[in-house]
């Protein structure tokens, strides 16, 4: 920078000026002298009179003569006041330029700057060290530096000569005591912070006033190089640097850059009035004040200079003894601080610095953390760190910071391969993380860099050269490679030592086998002995390492890095992450928490690094309590920094596959007989340590945070393993003899690249003593994944996590998702989950009252929804008796609060319990479950498609479709069974049965829907009905010709011999006729024998034409033959179909004495008014949970709502990407003819239209998916327990907006006059009944991406609250996130839910943006995507399986957005107190019909009803 202008060291050392002429006499003149002429000057000044205090001084000659003496005076020792008498002289002299003082000689006054000049040189005797009296010579040294500070400041007319010496004075004095080694208490220990602070403070206002010119500014820069032994001189120059790069930021990026904040004591050093341009000259040239802070590392540098050198001749030593100075022993802890000046520097330049935390002195030794951005910090937990002591806290809260590690001489710490005595390391004890910042708690998101930032060119332009050889600093050089004086090695050094150690048989075992390596193949270090290799330099080392993560995770999309920066970047890291027997802790730690967005930034060649970063986690993650870097780090947040990284690494193997990882370094600089071990691995040989990496993380994590996330990446895994063998497209490994050699081509040794690096002691996962074939065996395959998957969750679900309810909900939903992956289980995997979620739910529903609480109940509630996922998904599980037995018995124990069987003798039957659930939700959410298991396994999807799990029936339809003419609504008869189900019977055939028969026709309305069936009454079986048309009875035999002979013979009444029985007396005592009959008599007898004869006759007659008719009759007879009676036409058949079911027993009719139900059967008056409106409300309640997703794209550099929605215009502004997934969230329909959610309230659960349109619903080739905006047409997924309407909101003109607004204006008024009385009806509804959608075409339909939306009056809402809808973001730069208009884009998210006329207002609309969660899709180069999930926080917040920082493969991204929309619509359901399940709004509203329409009769007048007609005619099919 200045190498064309010369220094002024030589001016300043040849200069005499502070030599006077009484150095040329004997020491005792020149001391008596200077006593006696500077005894009556002190007194001048210290009188207290005016007429003493002038000066005695009048003449030039006099003036002149006596600084000859001053001069002289302060040489002298310090035993009297002749020095302190000289210092009041000059202190009081120089003010001479400030303001006019009587004790002040006139010479002085007339041309202050000549003598001020001259009094400033004779004051570099003063700061000349004295053996003794240092404490008086410190309080005066301090005193003519505050006198210096004054004069800086307040003079107003110095000329640039005095500048000049000014600024030449301060430097020789910072020289003359800061130059030398360090002795400690001394002269220079105790001035070096002022010495310097004011050198920069007096420097800076020179720069405002009078700029120095180049040559001023290098000899400082030399000089001061010679300083930086001396931790002040470091920490003033981060101080000031900070403030000079505060006030930069200012005005070179403007008000919207976010600020770099300092101390106001630190921002006070720079003055107001210095310009912007003065402010751009003076930070780069104090930027590069220090030199090389890499220096800082390398001792050997620092002791070679004229001071050091001086010192080693005046103690006669050897040059090796030269750098074990202890003033040396401190360059570690400068080295560190000067690498976080740089860091906080970079950090401000990116705008994600929080606060400037320099003024904090740290120990001897410091440990290097990020920024607050840099990993997301959670509270130590305090009973593993142990507590600080009282007198940690004094630093300030705003600029408090973590302590560092203390390491003495004597404690220094030895590397692993040393073979001498190793030292041991003191730890300083701390309340926080050493790396973590207390700015920000762990629940904060980590902030974006500012999108106004630099670019990573700018940034390593400025800094990278520094950083590059400060993450290089001390690497292990091996043999093989040419020495190098400097202890920093090169770029190519450290790629031939690397080659070197890979081609050595102790390289390739240096990680298996550390206690054989031995420092033989070490080189030679020069300055340090083997045995106390300088590892303590690893804080400043780290610190530079973190801030190059830093750096380059900024990366904004689409930007280039130079590929030099990228290389060397990328050097830095593999060195970093040596995982082997000198593995350095602190530098590894620091790369992983600022490297979570590494592997996001569509770096170059990035995908290199896996292997490293794989290594370096199995060294991390399986570690349960990493107590080797709880010295450096807050585990918690080195975990959760780990498991970021995973999670960006977890869709490499797949999505690569068998492309081959070029590792950075293989074949540039090897031998051919080396090339044997340097085959190269392909990506798909990664996988399975990804997988052990995430199961050995997953069982020894303990924060919840951490833990969700690790859930989150088994099932993106398991999915994305799953998709991939459905399509066939997998590579299979060669588990025969290639095995070995996939496992083992990519132990890269020297790198730390081992498959048994989870072997270690450190590790806990017992995977790591399972052979590799078993474990290929277990996770190759999305079978065995899955299966482990379901074993490890289950396991901790009911041990571990079941007190936990944030890590046992993401658990769950877990378990969803695993239900929903398509592989085929063994039975008893399946089995396990189902069981697991059992036990989960009697373990919650035992524990003691206490703890009972509403999150407790959530929990059991999320058990049941996932119980409810698995047999929906897997409905054969019930086939299994046992199975089936332990899913009602759970159902009933959240019905009832027990079960029914509580040992094998005890058994209480459910009719003997007191129902005494948990609570009114889990009885709730079991009630959904049985109902799940009764009515919708085996039966989803229903003949009507997954859109409707009910009938798509109604009274209107049915009549409609049954051609029923003559048929309405009114002859349908309405019961109640059980106050829960309503029963609406149509008795009349539907007209397309030719048999007659009892026939009826129900639409039952429950509490899981509506339901049509069709009953039948038969007697015969269904074969023999198959073939008979017509009642037809069993034929007659045919007649006989031949009747036989008829005989005329005359019967008796009594046989022959009666007559011949002689009479007795007894017969003789019966008179005959003719003895007792008299004349009178005679008359009568007469009489009647006529009558007799005559009868006779007559029927003689008679039967003779009896038998003539008979004759002419034909065989048989049909009017005297027996048959049997026509079938019945005409049946009641309501009565029969409850009399047969038992439910017109007494019993069911009569009130229950001790409840408040209705009886188990009630008839409803349909006749009263309001009654169809009613039913027509219950039929828009829902009866599964619905869900509104809307998404967006956002192209680069927008920031309006219009730019947003014309995107979806056309396929040429999005990526063809964007449409693949939106056909992988759901399928097409037409919004016109769905029955299901379409996305608004107006045009959901229609089941007769027909005025949709008849084309078929739209490709998006045409367009960039806003075809699918909700007005025609919307994407719609649907399962057995929830529905998702995805739209994608387009551009609406807004010449529309105002024509709907203006005529609905009226409309409102007349709204808003009605809405007293409509709240004194029944409830009402909107247009979503079938009567007004019949009159609706298509085109007529509101669409739900206006703003201004008109609903008719007389009809309201049904409450289906809360709001759950969820916006996903298409981003084409991640930086437009902070960009991303929310506010403005949710009108264009109405549903219809938000608006109500159950309240004051009309139209209310509650969402907000804080209330939304928003799901951003920022697509990589590399064809894979990343996630960022942003949204209400809480402690609900936190939904798998996407979570922030996620990166997953264009396979599984449908199905991992959709299952979080899910789990994330579940959470919000959970968290509210307002929400009912489906079930219980029908349930309530079944009740209130029954309540309203209850038609109250009399026993004997219901029994009536039921033989009367129904409808105002009888109907004539």
């Amino acid at each position: 920078m200045y190498s064309e202008w010369r220094s002024l060291q030589l001016v300043i050392q040849s200069d005499r000026g502070h030599m006077s002429v009484l150095h040329s006499y004997p020491n005792n003149v020149g001391k008596d002298v200077a006593h006696a002429v500077v005894r009556p000057l002190g007194q001048g000044l210290n009188s207290s009179s005016v007429s003493s205090n002038e000066s005695i001084l009048k003449t030039d000659k006099e003036v002149k003569w006596t600084m000859e003496v001053l001069c002289y005076g302060l040489t002298l020792p310090l035993d009297g006041e002749t020095v302190k008498l000289c210092v009041d002289v000059y202190t009081d002299w120089i003010m001479a330029l400030v303001s006019r003082r009587d004790s002040i000689p006139q010479p002085i006054i007339k041309d202050p700057n000549l003598y001020v000049q001259t009094i400033l040189k004779h004051l570099q005797n003063l700061f000349v060290p004295r053996i003794e009296y240092a404490h008086n010579q410190i309080t005066l040294c301090l005193r003519v530096l505050a006198a210096v500070q004054k004069l800086a400041h307040d003079s107003a007319n110095m000329s640039r000569e005095t500048w000049e010496v000014l600024l030449l004075f301060l430097l020789q004095i910072n020289d003359t005591l800061l130059a030398a080694p360090t002795i400690a208490g001394g002269l220079a220990e105790n001035l070096a912070d002022k010495l310097i602070g004011v050198l920069f403070e007096v420097w800076f206002l020179a720069c405002t006033r009078c700029f120095p010119t180049p040559p001023y500014w290098k000899t400082a820069r030399e000089m001061l190089a010679n300083w930086r032994h001396h931790p002040a001189v470091v920490e003033q120059w981060s101080k000031v640097i900070c403030a000079l790069t505060s006030r930069l930021l200012q005005f070179t990026y403007g008000p919207s850059f976010p600020p770099f904040k300092v101390p106001d004591e630190d921002a006070s050093l720079i003055p107001a009035e210095m310009d912007n341009d003065c402010v751009a000259q003076t930070w780069f040239r104090v930027l590069h004040m220090l030199s090389n802070p890499v220096d800082l590392s390398n001792p050997a540098i620092i002791s070679t200079t004229p001071k050091f050198q001086e010192q080693l001749l005046n103690v006669s030593g050897m040059a090796q003894e030269l750098i074990h100075h202890p003033c040396l022993k401190q360059l570690p802890q400068i080295f560190f601080r000067a690498m976080r000046g740089i860091s906080c520097l970079v950090d401000a330049f990116l705008g994600i610095a929080r606060i400037n935390i320099i003024r904090e002195r740290l120990p001897p030794y410091g440990i290097s953390r990020p920024r607050s951005d840099s990993a997301p910090p959670t509270p130590v937990n305090r009973l593993s760190m142990p507590q600080a002591s009282s007198t940690m806290n004094t630093t300030p809260p705003h600029s408090r910071r973590m302590r560092s590690v203390t390491v003495t001489k004597a404690t220094v710490k030895a590397s692993s391969g040393s073979t001498a005595h190793p030292p041991k390391v003191t730890h300083q004890t701390s309340t926080t993380s050493p790396l973590s910042s207390p700015n920000q708690t762990s629940s904060e998101p980590r902030p974006l860099p500012a999108p106004t930032r630099p670019k990573v060119n700018s940034v390593l332009n400025l800094f990278g050269q520094w950083l590059f050889d400060a993450g290089l600093v001390h690497c292990r050089l091996h043999s093989g490679m040419n020495r190098d004086g400097s202890m920093t090695a090169s770029f190519i050094q450290i790629l031939l030592s690397y080659k070197s150690c890979m081609t050595t048989p102790a390289g390739l075992d240096v990680r298996r086998k550390p206690s054989q390596i031995s420092t033989e193949n070490m080189v030679a270090n020069p300055l340090f002995d083997a045995n106390e290799f300088p590892d303590n330099y690893e804080a400043g080392r780290a610190e530079a390492c973190g801030t190059l993560c830093r750096i380059f995770c900024s990366k904004k999309t689409g930007e280039e890095i130079l590929p030099v920066y990228l290389s060397r970047f990328y050097m830095v890291l593999i060195q970093g992450l040596q995982i082997n027997d000198f593995i350095c802790r602190p530098v590894v730690a620091s790369i992983i928490l600022n490297s979570p967005a590494l592997f996001c930034s569509d770096l170059k060649g990035i995908d290199v690094l896996v292997p490293y970063f794989i290594s370096a986690l199995e060294t991390i993650l399986p570690d349960r309590e990493l107590s080797k870097f709880k010295a450096y780090v807050n585990p918690t947040e080195l975990r959760r920094a780990s498991i970021h990284i995973l999670l960006s690494m977890m869709p490499l193997p797949h999505h690569f596959g068998t492309v081959k990882a070029e590792v950075l370094l293989e074949g540039k600089f090897s031998s051919e007989e080396s090339s044997a071990h340097d085959k190269p691995v392909t990506f798909l040989s990664l996988k399975l340590r990804l997988v052990n990496v995430l199961i050995g993380a997953l069982q020894t994590e303990t924060d919840h945070n951490n833990t969700q996330m690790i859930l989150g990446a088994m099932l993106n895994i398991v999915q994305d393993s799953a998709l991939l063998e459905a399509i066939g497209s997998q590579t299979e490994l060669n588990v025969g003899d290639n095995t070995h050699v996939s496992l083992k081509s990519h132990s890269r040794n020297s790198s730390g690249i081992s498959m048994t690096s989870t072997g270690s002691s450190e590790a806990t996962t017992p995977d790591s003593e399972r052979p590799a074939q078993a474990l290929l065996r277990d996770y190759d395959t999305a079978t065995g994944l899955l299966i482990r998957s379901i074993h490890l969750v289950t396991q901790r679900l009911n041990s571990q996590w079941r007190q936990d309810m944030s890590i046992s909900l993401a658990a769950l939903e877990l378990l969803s998702g695993l239900a929903k992956v398509k592989v085929s289980v063994d039975s008893s995997d399946r089995k396990r989950a189902v069981s697991s979620v059992c036990s989960y739910i009697v373990y919650q529903c035992s524990r003691p009252a206490p703890f009972h609480s509403r999150d407790l109940h959530s929990m059991i509630v999320a058990a049941f929804q996932c119980l409810c996922v698995w047999l929906t998904e897997h409905p054969d599980m019930l086939n299994e008796k046992d199975c089936l037995i332990e899913v009602l018995e759970i159902v009933e124990l959240g019905i009832s609060g027990s079960k029914s069987k509580t040992s094998d003798q005890e058994v209480r039957y459910k009719g003997d319990k007191e129902l005494n659930p948990a609570s009114m939700r889990v009885k709730d959410a079991a009630e959904a479950t049985l109902t799940c298991i009764m009515q919708l396994l085996g039966a989803f999807p229903s003949p009507s498609g997954p859109a409707s799990p009910c009938s798509l029936l109604n009274e209107e339809t049915l009549i409609k479709y049954s051609r029923l003419t003559s048929t309405s609504k009114n002859h349908f008869r309405y019961f109640v069974l059980d106050n829960s189900i309503i029963l609406a019977m149509l008795e009349q055939p539907l007209g397309n049965d030719q048999n007659p028969c009892p026939s009826v026709t129900v639409l039952l309305r429950g509490m899981s829907g509506r339901h049509a069936w069709t009953m039948q009454l038969h007697h015969q079986p269904r074969g023999s009905r198959a073939n008979q048309k017509a009642f037809v009875p069993e034929p007659h035999p045919p007649p006989k010709g031949n009747m036989g002979i008829k005989f005329n013979v005359k019967h008796r009444p009594f046989p022959e011999e009666v007559d011949k029985i002689p009479f007795v007396k007894a017969d003789l005592s019966i008179p005959d006729l003719h003895e007792i009959v008299t004349d009178q008599m005679e008359v009568q007898h007469e009489k009647l024998k006529k009558l007799m004869a005559n009868q006779i006759l007559y029927e003689n007659a008679l039967e003779k034409n009896s038998e003539e008719r008979l004759s002419k009759t034909i065989f048989p007879d049909p009017d005297t033959e027996c048959s049997p009676p026509p079938p019945a036409q005409e049946f009641q058949t309501a009565r029969l179909l409850l009399s047969h079911f038992g439910f017109l027993s007494l019993e069911a009719l009569k009130e229950p004495g001790n409840s408040r139900l209705p009886p188990h059967l009630i008839a409803l008056d349909s006749t009263l008014a309001g009654f169809f409106d009613d039913i027509s409300y219950l039929d828009l309640l829902p009866c599964r949970p619905f869900e509104t997703v809307f998404i967006f794209y956002m192209k680069p550099g927008q920031k309006t709502s219009q730019e947003i929605l014309r995107n979806v215009e056309s396929t040429s502004n999005v990526q063809s990407n964007f449409l693949e997934f939106l056909l992988s969230l759901g399928w097409p329909v037409n919004v016109g003819k769905h029955p299901g959610w379409t996305g608004h309230i107006s045009t959901s659960w229609l089941i007769n239209t027909t005025g949709g349109s008849e084309e078929d619903t739209l490709s998006p080739d045409d367009t960039g998916g806003g075809i699918f905006n909700g007005e025609k047409n919307a994407l719609y997924y649907a399962d057995a327990l929830t529905e998702i309407a995805f739209v994608v909101p387009s551009f609406v003109e807004s010449s529309t907006d105002s024509l709907e607004s203006g005529l609905g204006t009226q409309e409102m008024e007349t709204q808003m006059d009605l809405l007293p009385s409509l709240l004194k009806q029944a409830p009402l509804t909107l247009e979503l009944f079938p009567n007004h959608s019949d009159n609706l075409g298509n085109s007529q339909r509101p669409s739900p991406t206006q703003k201004s939306k008109r609903l008719p009056l007389g009809r309201t809402v049904p409450p289906l609250g809360p709001e759950t809808k969820v916006v996903v973001v298409w981003v084409e730069r991640f930086d437009d996130i902070e960009n991303f208009p929310l506010t403005d884009l949710l009108p264009e998210t109405s549903t219809g839910v938000e608006t109500t006329t159950n309240s004051s207002t009309s139209l209310r609309t509650t969402a907000s943006d804080k209330d939304v969660p928003v799901v951003f899709i920022h697509p990589l180069r590399t064809g894979l995507f990343r996630i960022k999930v942003q949204g209400a926080t809480g402690k609900f917040s936190m939904v798998i399986p996407l979570v922030d920082g996620m990166v997953v493969s264009r396979r599984a991204l449908g199905f991992l957005v959709r299952q979080t929309i899910i789990n994330i619509c579940r959470r919000k359901r959970l968290e509210s107190d307002s929400y009912n399940p489906p079930h219980v709004r029908r349930k309530q509203k079944i009740a209130d019909i029954v309540h309203k329409y209850r038609n109250k009769l009399l026993e004997p007048e219901f029994y009536t009803s039921l033989f009367q007609e129904v409808g105002p005619k009888p109907l004539n099919p």
